[in-house]
């Protein structure tokens, strides 16, 4: 580009010597003639135009009113600041998207068209899981609604083919008999559609299943033991109770042990075993049958009488309760004036075992001075004794069957976790709804 000159008018001059007022140009007229724009007539910016090559000459840049019949007042336009900012914005708005290639806009419409398509397949998964879960617990009877996940995509092709890869369906809170089930889980696959989703949904059937559900320690100690006991596990196929019970006025703490085993395919009960009551630091009574069943002394109350005259004197006393401690009737009598005789069976070391084994039961019914000289309450230990097995197991006892809804499923691997009791569930063929 050549650097830029400034050119100026000839000055005309006047015979009279008197001069016409001075006609100023406009500056930024100036600046546009030696900006040299690139001009599509003049690409050499030789500074000739078509009207030059016509004429056969002639300088590109003269100032404006210069040479023959220009340069009055009346020619000129009334001058304004151009608005550079709104061209320049025009431009580049007209410019923006026109360096972009043609591939590269062909890829961002794909990429738009496939986001819109998956959207509107992720919308079609949520509206039909919705149905769905309306539609089990219509059909279940839940009190509460299932969740419901669809898996694979894309979704609706696989609504188009009537074949679903895989659903899963997870249900809290289903009534079992006297206890709910905290969670039911189920993994369903191959699910071919009866009907059209989701507008006219029949049935299905279901190839293959499997899940587990869940008996909460929780919900047990609610519903079985009335917040007074509580559940958990003693190992893979036994659970611990431990709680209160009130008996004659009185608390005394309830221990057992229920094992659990399943109860043909569909259902799971328990057994229980090794139950016991105890007052507080004093006996521990066993119900059932003998010879475990009874009232017996704690090792720490045994010790105790062994070392307390007027208590040891007081067992002495009942002729039954020293043959079972190996104290013959003459010993005994002489123990109740001898203090050294005495101490020669009570601090013998077959005392306190043979007094550990001694049933209190028919010494505290037959003698209530005997029973409140040892700590224990006779009205207490006599309700004890009227308490009996089925009335206590019941209480700890448990059995659920899976819903005769559910047809087809089938319970496995029974198992106790640290969260309550656990089992599989596996099933095949499984037909929901209308399936002809």
């Amino acid at each position: 580009m050549r650097s830029p000159t400034r050119i100026s008018s000839p000055q005309p001059s006047y015979p009279h010597g008197d001069s016409p007022a001075v006609h100023y140009r406009n500056p930024y007229e100036e600046l546009a003639d030696l900006a040299d724009p690139y001009d599509p007539d003049d690409p050499l910016g030789l500074g000739l135009t078509s009207d030059d090559d016509a004429d056969g000459g002639g300088r590109r840049g003269e100032p404006v009113g210069s040479g023959s019949g220009s340069g009055s007042e009346g020619d000129d336009e009334a001058w304004s600041p151009p608005n550079h900012r709104r061209s320049s914005r025009r431009r580049r708005g007209r410019g923006r998207f026109r360096g972009i290639p043609r591939t590269a806009k062909a890829l961002i419409g794909l990429l738009v068209l496939g986001l819109l398509l998956v959207l509107a397949d992720r919308c079609a998964v949520m509206y039909s899981e919705r149905k769905a879960e309306q539609e089990l617990q219509k059909r279940l009877d839940l009190a509460t609604a299932p969740h419901v996940t669809i898996h694979g995509f894309p979704f609706l092709t696989q609504v188009l083919g009537k074949d679903l890869e895989q659903v899963d369906i997870a249900v809290p809170d289903v009534a079992a008999d006297r206890v709910s089930l905290a969670e039911v889980r189920a993994q369903a696959q191959d699910i071919r559609i009866v009907g059209d989703l989701p507008s006219s949904f029949r049935g299905a059937t279901v190839g293959r299943m499997k899940g587990d559900v869940l008996l909460s320690f929780e919900d047990l100690s609610r519903e079985l033991g009335a917040s007074q006991v509580r559940f958990r596990a003693l190992g893979p196929s036994s659970v611990r109770a431990d709680g209160k019970l009130p008996v004659a006025g009185q608390q005394v703490s309830l221990h057992a042990q229920a094992h659990i085993q399943r109860q043909g395919d569909r259902g799971i009960s328990t057994s229980v075993t090794d139950m016991r009551l105890d007052i507080p630091g004093i006996a521990t009574y066993r119900p059932g049958p003998e010879p475990r069943a009874g009232l017996y002394l704690h090792k720490k109350a045994a010790r105790q009488i062994s070392e307390d005259a007027e208590k040891a004197r007081a067992l002495l006393s009942i002729p039954s309760v020293a043959e079972k401690l190996g104290v013959s009737p003459a010993e005994a009598g002489q123990a109740r004036n001898d203090d050294r005789m005495l101490d020669r069976i009570t601090e013998s070391p077959r005392f306190v075992p043979a007094l550990l084994a001694v049933n209190l039961v028919q010494a505290a019914n037959d003698h209530p001075q005997l029973a409140r000289k040892l700590g224990i309450d006779p009205t207490v230990a006599a309700a004890l004794t009227r308490l009996k097995v089925p009335e206590l197991t019941d209480k700890l006892e448990l059995s659920f069957q899976l819903p005769k809804k559910a047809k087809g499923i089938k319970l496995a691997n029974i198992g106790v976790s640290p969260e309550g009791i656990r089992a599989d569930l596996a099933g095949a063929g499984l037909s929901f709804g209308k399936t002809r």
